[in-house]
């Protein structure tokens, strides 16, 4: 919907000599209200003859709660030009009076090329406004649209067949007043109710051991949620036993936050939930819980854990979290470490940890990655401190002698 001219006006307090005085607003909205149609015309060679004035037209079609049609004149709507132009018009076709609109008549190149031929009264400045149509039948377009001759060895006609695409934007203009009632609405809270069945645990139909714990939870908000829990609780190769499943290697806290995320759709906090007022524990429970994203399909919260990895990238835990990258393929991740451990100032301090020795054993094929990583830092260097002492010898890039500038 195109917008048009908006004029406000306030009505001025008059002058007297009480203190008070009351002021009110208004707003003129003045818009388009836009439809199209495309209109195809087939047998054109057929259509000629039919006689100057007579037309050919297209079905109707409603924009702006009037019903408009296409009228192509093959041998021309006006006597004088005797049959050596066509004419396009598009007109009024129900009641109305004084419609005023803006129109748009384009005769499509078919060759593939969209030289199409365009009249428009879109986008342009327009000294007399929009067109205004009287009464029904009353139209606008063109007594010579196209000269016949040269229409019939375009590119718009071909097997016999010419296409039209009109739009109409119909004027319309009402007045706003003030908002007298305005109500507040509260931001979505789907995810606190759902929070709130999980700590209740009212209607739980399943429960799941972990590390020892149990956890009681709904089948239908587990499957609406993961993919996975959705196959194991609903599929043809489900457990047979859905009253009591037992979460193999995972701990009891990450599939605590696991569940809060699948109920509340956010993240735990992750101090409160390990205990711990550290942050290597949050980036411990972070790599944890994003293992167990990728497992359970959840790949919001598996893209929420890589985001926080990213932040927290640090000598004691990124190689652990470099081989949590590359296991569960989170690309972004993975660059982000690399590039961290390859500094010069970061490498020995990474590889006295212990979960490079991890690195090594679960993801040997990194360290040849790593290698590379390190010696494209070292090429960038080197060619960095060679420029820079071509530099201060007073020499450009290919040894020719340069006069410094002071």
């Amino acid at each position: 919907m195109g917008v048009g001219r908006v004029c406000r006006g306030t009505s001025k307090p008059s002058s007297s000599s009480s203190s008070s005085s009351a002021s009110s607003t208004s707003t003129s909205v003045t818009q388009t209200i836009n439809g199209s149609h495309q209109f195809k015309i087939t047998g054109y060679s057929l259509s000629k003859g039919i006689g100057v004035g007579k037309y050919i037209a297209s079905d109707t079609f409603m924009v702006g709660g009037y019903n408009w049609a296409i009228y192509f004149y093959p041998d021309g709507k006006s006597i004088e030009d005797n049959a050596a132009y066509v004419s396009l018009f598009i007109a009024l076709a129900s009641d109305g009076t004084d419609v005023r609109a803006l129109f748009e008549l384009t005769l499509l190149d078919q060759s593939g090329n969209e030289r199409h031929k365009v009249h428009s009264h879109f986008g342009r400045t327009l000294e007399s406004g929009p067109y205004t149509l009287k009464y029904r039948g009353s139209m606008w377009g063109y007594k010579r649209f196209f000269k016949r001759t040269a229409l019939e060895v375009s590119d718009y006609l071909k097997d016999d067949c010419l296409s039209v695409h009109c739009s109409v934007g119909v004027v319309r203009s009402h007045t706003e007043g003030p908002k007298i009632y305005t109500i507040a609405v509260p931001p979505p809270n789907i995810g606190e109710h759902f929070g709130m069945l999980l700590e209740s645990g009212k209607g739980a139909d399943v429960k799941f051991e972990v590390d020892g714990e149990i956890f009681a939870a709904h089948k239908l908000v587990l499957a609406a949620r993961s993919p996975v829990f959705r196959a194991q609780l609903f599929g043809p190769m489900k457990d047979r036993n859905t009253q009591c499943i037992k979460v193999e290697d995972m701990e009891a806290p990450v599939f605590k936050a696991l569940l809060h995320f699948i109920y509340w759709d956010v993240l735990p906090d992750m101090e409160e939930l390990t205990g711990l007022n550290m942050k290597w524990a949050s980036t411990l429970m972070a790599q944890h819980l994003l293992a167990a994203a990728d497992r359970y399909g959840l790949e919001r919260l598996r893209l929420l854990c890589e985001a926080m990895l990213c932040e927290d990238v640090a000598i004691n835990t990124v190689a652990t979290t470099l081989a949590l990258a590359e296991q569960h393929h989170c690309f972004q991740l993975k660059a982000v470490c690399l590039k961290f451990v390859a500094l010069p100032e970061n490498l020995r301090a990474v590889m006295q940890t212990d979960g490079f020795e991890y690195l090594k054993v679960s993801c040997p094929s990194l360290l040849t990655e790593l290698l590379a990583y390190v010696a494209k830092l070292g090429e960038h260097s080197l060619l960095t401190n060679r420029n820079m002492n071509e530099a201060l010898d007073g020499s450009d890039a290919n040894g020719r002698r340069v006069k410094q500038r002071i």
